[in-house]
């Protein structure tokens, strides 16, 4: 009996010892996929942001120059071609980058219609023009990058290099029993160079075709109200019909409804956008999906950390970069100068280090900042660790958000939602009690100190829209 009591102790001593040594190779000791340390996924590689390539400006040359310095430099005169075979160039063709005439061309490929020039070493093909701005290398190995892949923004450059020293790193991190699925992994050098500038893109644009605010049956007390229960609230636009009709004797449709949602919409958005809410150095950003009849979309937000007032948003109906460009011009358009200690926090997402490398090449060292990724829900790194709290706040931000409209179907366009968002946000930053803030809005208008009540904060707010629309349309002299 003594023996298997002893047994048994042994055992369950044995099951701990097990269970802890699993628990120590999950947490410490990758598994043989995990052969990038960013990241579990090999196709997740393929996501991420290389640094800039080497840009090599393209410059105009004189022929006649280029031999006259080297006969000074190296007492050595460049001749014209004698060509053999009877072969000869033609005489219309010249040399695209220093002009050289047919005398100074070789046929380099037999006729075939590549020359190369004996004055500039250029090598060229026949009809070819010359007009790319610049060349991209490789900051690795100095090898000039091919074009493999245009996308609907941008366009892929690649580094095919296979003695660049980025690729053999790479290389040796896959283990042997996956040498077979390499191409699951990035390997290569990979830039993208966008053919759209978002940095042009107005954002303070005008819309067209608005709803007046002249009433010609009902007055702004029944807007505000029905702003009020459809935003505040959170009724759909038949309820908030319903709603009227039951408490106030109001009898109006839904879609009068959703026209003065969207007339006030109009309005407030550009109060909204261009208020200068006074941002910390801390941001936080995060998308979050939609759906816009049935079809997923989504919505981009940009947070101030420390007052959590929303600084930048953007609908979309896809996952490309050109909304989070957009959205985190909205949250930095009042920096001229990003502050020391700047920091942007978001997920894992490629989106945002792409659009931070294009915030350096757009505005110089000012602009230039780094991405904070808080990867996968747990804390398997120390940077996910520490910053966690930051992407708690905008998670939290966006299951606020998703109690505003009805998950099951969505919003019925993309105008629509971009109403609706542009609604919300300014009820987000300029009416809703939050409970870190002591049950207190985020930003105190002091216009707003003397309405007690809600639709007459909705009255106001529509009157301040008013009159950013009027700053914005005067000339800039004024």
């Amino acid at each position: 009996m003594n023996i298997v009591l002893h047994l048994l102790n042994i055992i369950q001593h044995q099951s701990e010892q097990i269970a802890f040594l699993l628990k120590f190779i999950r947490k410490f000791i990758p598994i043989s996929q995990w052969v990038h340390d960013d990241s579990k996924s090999p196709k997740y590689q393929k996501f991420k942001i290389d640094k800039l390539p080497l840009i090599v400006p393209f410059f105009k040359q004189d022929w006649q120059f280029l031999i006259a310095y080297y006969e000074h430099k190296y007492g050595k005169k460049i001749d014209p071609v004698h060509h053999r075979g009877g072969r000869s160039v033609p005489e219309d063709k010249v040399c695209p980058v220093c002009g050289a005439p047919h005398d100074y061309l070789y046929d380099n490929n037999g006729g075939r219609g590549q020359y190369q020039c004996k004055v500039c070493g250029t090598t060229f093909i026949d009809g070819s023009i010359h007009s790319k701005p610049i060349k991209y290398k490789c900051p690795y190995c100095g090898h000039v990058l091919v074009p493999v892949k245009n996308r609907s923004c941008f366009r892929v450059h690649k580094c095919v290099n296979n003695k660049c020293s980025y690729y053999r790193q790479n290389l040796k991190k896959v283990s042997r029993e996956h040498s077979l699925e390499k191409y699951r992994y990035k390997l290569h050098y990979i830039y993208r160079e966008f053919d759209i500038n978002f940095f042009k893109m107005d954002l303070t644009s005008l819309p067209k075709n608005t709803s007046s605010l002249n009433f010609s049956k009902y007055n702004a007390n029944v807007m505000s109200l029905c702003l009020t229960l459809h935003v505040n609230l959170q009724l759909s636009l038949r309820k908030t019909a319903q709603a009227m009709n039951d408490l106030y004797g109001i009898r109006i449709s839904h879609q009068q409804v959703a026209n003065y949602a969207r007339a006030a919409a109009l309005v407030i958005k550009p109060f909204v956008d261009t208020y200068d809410y006074g941002a910390s150095p801390n941001m936080v950003g995060d998308e979050t999906y939609i759906k816009v009849k049935g079809v997923k979309g989504f919505v981009w937000f940009v947070m101030d950390a420390a007052s959590r007032s929303i600084l930048g948003y953007r609908v979309s109906s896809d996952r490309g970069v050109g909304a989070c460009i957009l959205a985190m011009r909205m949250a930095l358009q009042h920096f001229r100068k990003l502050p020391e200690k700047f920091r942007f926090v978001a997920d894992g997402y490629s989106a945002y280090p792409l659009a931070a490398q294009q915030f350096y090449l757009n505005y110089g060292k000012d602009f230039d900042f780094d991405i904070t990724q808080v990867i996968g829900l747990t804390n398997e790194d120390a940077v996910s660790k520490e910053f966690r709290p930051f992407k708690q706040i905008v998670e939290r931000m966006n299951r606020t958000f998703k109690l505003s409209y009805r998950g099951t179907c969505g919003y019925d366009n993309f105008d629509g939602a971009n109403y609706s968002v542009a609604l919300w946000v300014a009820y987000y930053n300029f009416l809703r009690p939050h409970k870190h803030n002591g049950y207190r809005v985020l930003n105190d208008l002091d216009q707003l100190a003397g309405a007690d009540n809600m639709p007459a904060k909705w009255q106001i707010l529509i009157l301040l829209g008013q009159d950013a629309i009027l700053r914005m349309q005067q000339p800039p002299s004024a």
